[in-house]
């Protein structure tokens, strides 16, 4: 009889049919699955990167703010305490200077500097003990007046680590791990160079937290949000390595211009123990020793009033060209 073979042939057909469902479902199962690891590994890998580059760059400024606390607790301050006690000063008198005339130190710069140096005193002295990580990484990345306030205004010292923890950029280098996808200190928001990522990072647990799914269309759209996710942590880590590298700039050049000026300042001490403190009693030479402390002192200054970061966590243009404009004074001594 026909019929019975019909029916036959159809129950074959439908569980051949559902055998098939059955596999694509597997398949669609493990598609699924792979996807959800490939966004779990592009988050995670750009995570790791970026968490790697935030601490490089938090260190890199501690550094800067720590040599720049070096320089003017022990070279600015020993400088001014020598430059104050001088009578009937004419720096343009001192021959052989022109190429530093731009550096010609101010009674102006003079009096900011030594009030600088003693707030670096206050803070080496453990005045603010408690808040040196913010306040010395806020005074690598600012400018001395951003960070410790006008010196006419009488800013307290202690507001410093305040000034240092308000900027998002900053809060988010100096702070906790990301391994939980939060930000530390900036409260689950980062604002680094325009970009904010906070919104990005919310969508990570979503992401990682997929991976149970068997729907493959999620799988699929959790790997293409992961793949803007790491692009936007990328973008972050190459903002925080263009951070660390502006900051160890700045740190050589303080190195390299107090090797410079530590030798005259000891000099000039010298010329004053011995020949008083009149500077018409002063021979030539004397007096480029201490015109030439007096330019290195307003270089210095120049290091220290030029911010790396803006406020909204961008690199500043100014920083970039700062070695150039305090090029004449390698130049002046390269042959020294």
């Amino acid at each position: 009889m026909p019929i019975p073979f019909l029916l036959l042939g159809i129950g074959g057909a439908a569980a051949a049919l559902g055998i098939g469902k059955g596999i694509k479902a597997a398949v669609d199962i493990n598609d699924a699955n792979d996807y959800n690891r490939w966004a779990d590994y592009n988050v995670s890998t750009a995570k790791k990167n970026l968490e790697e580059s935030r601490k490089a760059s938090n260190t890199a400024l501690i550094t800067l703010g720590e040599k720049k606390l070096f320089v003017l607790d022990k070279s600015i301050s020993r400088f001014i305490a020598s430059f104050e006690k001088l009578k009937n000063v004419q720096l343009e008198d001192s021959a052989g200077m022109d190429e530093l005339n731009k550096f010609r130190l101010d009674k102006q710069s003079a009096t900011e500097l030594k009030e600088l140096s003693g707030y670096a005193a206050s803070i080496l002295g453990g005045t603010v003990a408690s808040a040196l990580g913010g306040a010395v990484a806020g005074f690598g990345a600012y400018s001395a007046a951003m960070t410790f306030g006008a010196a006419s205004t009488g800013t307290a010292i202690a507001t410093l680590s305040g000034a240092a923890a308000t900027n998002a950029t900053l809060a988010f280098l100096g702070g906790g791990s990301l391994a939980a996808g939060g930000l530390g200190m900036a409260g689950g928001m980062m604002v680094l160079g325009g970009l904010v990522a906070g919104p990005a990072l919310a969508i990570m647990g979503f992401i990682v937290g997929a991976k149970a799914s068997e729907n493959l269309d999620n799988a699929m759209s959790n790997y293409a949000e992961s793949k803007k996710i790491a692009e936007e942590l990328l973008t972050a880590s190459v903002l925080c390595n263009s951070i660390r590298r502006r900051s160890y700039m700045f740190n050589r050049l303080l190195i390299r211009l107090n090797t410079l000026f530590f030798p005259l300042v000891f000099a000039m001490e010298t010329i004053i123990t011995q020949k008083g403190d009149d500077w018409n009693n002063f021979s030539n030479d004397d007096k480029h020793t201490v015109a030439a402390a007096a330019a290195i002192a307003k270089a210095i200054k120049t290091v220290l009033d030029t911010p790396i970061l803006t406020e909204d966590g961008k690199l500043t243009e100014e920083s970039a060209q700062v070695a150039e404009e305090i090029k004449p004074v390698f130049e002046a001594y390269k042959n020294a």
